[in-house]
């Protein structure tokens, strides 16, 4: 990387704001070409942009839970280098470079153009190798997406199962290439859709990942060509330094000392015995450390969480403490560390299950560095948001069509209160960024019925501050149907702060028609796989916000 210079601030905000663009625009190509409601709809992936040295320029405002994890994919592909104009590489595996399994990453390294001449990224394989041969570009960087597939295989629809280890959540893809000098590699393509169960709809979303890699790199090489190189890898560095100062700046008006604070999943799925998180925060001046010794060991269940994503969820905590419009990239995280016990929950080796790790555990990993900065901050930290995504997924036989169908949704609730404001309700909080699939949209594309989505009122926990209510969701299944659960806060509650009171714990219910008409409720577990017959109900009432202050 080559040393920042002092570069004018109006041109360093200039510069972030165009590769956060590009970072955008990729997300808006990859939602409006897309084929699943989860990407169209649902919005579940991200974009970035990345230089020459693997180092996060900008991230858009997408997947919180993927902003310390996209720099690892990018460092995990580079075993295909050297890289070719065009070239695109494809990973899950969790312990290279992803965080689940349906989170389904591609690479593309971005090269300079040259002079007047079309770049390589986005002209035809002839026209390529034909510039290849006439000069050599440089690699200018790469620009990476993150979309989360409804089904990657696995023993389950929806590939988040309850598991044991990672081969039963689903096709385990290492960093290999899609794309090799802008022309398919087919046999990569085919091993992926041999082992989904809805390859039409994984083709159509593929394919939009590819469309959103293609325009990333068409912008950053444009952007490049109008700056010069020098210019633009000047910029860049001066831009990562300025996200470590500011940083730096934040951290340092905290107060120094250890903040230690703990937390529990309910239970992994397997055994009821409560899984604890536990992390001490250390602030010295400029620096933050996060030690997470005390956590639980890895579990024989999907609630492991690779480093990856405890580390996402940490740098989340502190991205809310910049001010808004604070760049987001690898700068930024210079000022942190962390210890994570190999072996344990928050830094899961192989072969542990990781799908509810990636959606559940980060959750609470949030809570904790959240609960141990409310110590720092009393004053300005609100109580815990209802911890959790509420995560459904389901798949069968659609009875309208008599093809496979796989669907994927996670539910908002209560959000904490503040100091000074009442919780947000029935919003999705922390780890997740999504929006819910809007009923019409789920209803023309799956055999299921919303019944009802509605605010859970009184789920918020009292105080001086109320915390925000959860919702109540009721989905009908028009079919038969594999339906999988994985939730949390059914058992332990969001905390309040100050003598404010804890939300409400979610709950889970089916109700079943009985063949005399009547409808029968059973309560359900937080995590389950179980069946269902046409006509069932799913009811998932989720947790509210902890309240904040005594009344």
């Amino acid at each position: 990387m080559p040393k920042a210079t002092n570069i004018d601030p109006a041109r360093l905000a200039i510069f972030d704001s165009l590769v956060a663009s590009v970072a955008e625009e990729m997300g808006a190509t990859l939602r409006h070409t897309a084929l699943s409601p989860n990407i169209k709809e649902r919005q579940d992936y991200s974009c970035a942009v990345f230089d020459v040295n693997g180092q996060l320029l900008a991230q858009a405002a997408h997947i919180p839970v993927h902003l310390g994890a996209m720099p690892e994919s990018v460092g995990a592909v580079e075993r295909l280098a050297p890289w070719a104009p065009g070239d695109i590489a494809i990973l899950n595996d969790p312990y290279l470079g992803g965080t689940h399994l349906p989170d389904v990453t591609m690479v593309s390294p971005v090269f300079e153009q040259r002079g007047n001449r079309k770049s390589a990224q986005t002209s035809s394989p002839q026209t390529r190798q034909g510039s290849r041969r006439s000069a050599a570009q440089r690699l200018l960087g790469f620009v990476a997406s993150r979309a989360h597939q409804a089904d990657i295989g696995g023993m389950a629809p929806g590939s988040i199962p309850v598991a044991t280890e990672l081969i039963q959540e689903g096709l385990i893809i290492p960093p290999v290439r899609l794309y090799r000098s802008g022309d398919l590699v087919p046999e990569t393509l085919e091993l992926i859709l041999r082992n989904v169960r809805t390859p039409d709809e994984r083709r159509g979303d593929l394919d939009a990942q590819v469309a959103a890699q293609r325009i990333g790199a068409q912008r950053m090489a444009a952007l490049a060509a109008r700056m010069g190189r020098s210019a633009f890898d000047r910029t860049a560095a001066a831009l990562l330094d300025y996200g470590a100062r500011i940083a730096r700046a934040a951290i340092a008006k905290l107060p120094d000392g250890t903040y230690p604070f703990a937390d529990a999943l309910d239970e992994d799925g397997h055994s009821p015995e409560p899984v604890p998180i536990v992390a001490a925060l250390t602030i010295a001046g400029r620096r933050m450390h996060l030690d997470f010794t005390g956590s639980a060991p890895q579990r024989a269940a999907s609630i492991n969480a690779v480093a990856a994503v405890t580390r996402s969820a940490s740098y989340y905590v502190l991205r809310c403490l910049l001010p808004p419009e604070a760049p987001t990239n690898s700068g930024v995280f210079r000022p942190v560390s962390f210890t994570l016990p190999e072996g344990s929950v928050v830094n899961a080796q192989p072969p542990a299950a990781v799908a509810a790790g990636n959606v559940e555990t980060s959750q609470r990993i949030v809570d904790v560095v959240w609960g141990a900065m409310a110590l720092a901050l009393p004053d300005r930290m609100p109580a815990a948001s209802s911890g959790t995504m509420n995560n459904l997924t389901a798949g069968g036989i659609d009875p309208r069509n008599g093809q496979p169908w796989a669907y994927y949704e996670t539910s908002g609730g209560g959000l904490g209160a503040g100091p000074d404001t009442p919780g947000l309700s029935a919003a999705h909080s922390h780890m997740t960024n999504t929006l819910n699939t809007p009923a019409e949209a789920l209803e023309l594309a799956y055999p299921l019925r919303v019944l009802e989505n509605g605010i859970r009122r009184g789920s918020g926990g009292s105080g001086k501050q109320r915390g925000g209510d959860g919702l109540i969701r009721r989905t009908q299944f028009l079919g038969p149907a594999t339906v999988t659960i994985i939730s949390e806060r059914r058992t332990r509650a969001p905390w309040g702060l100050h003598g404010g009171g804890d939300g409400q714990p979610g709950r889970n219910t089916i109700e079943r028609v009985q063949p005399d008409g009547a409808i029968k409720e059973d309560h359900l577990p937080g995590k389950i796989v179980l069946p269902v017959k046409t006509g069932d109900v799913i009811r998932l009432e989720t947790p509210g916000g902890g309240g904040m202050g005594a009344q």
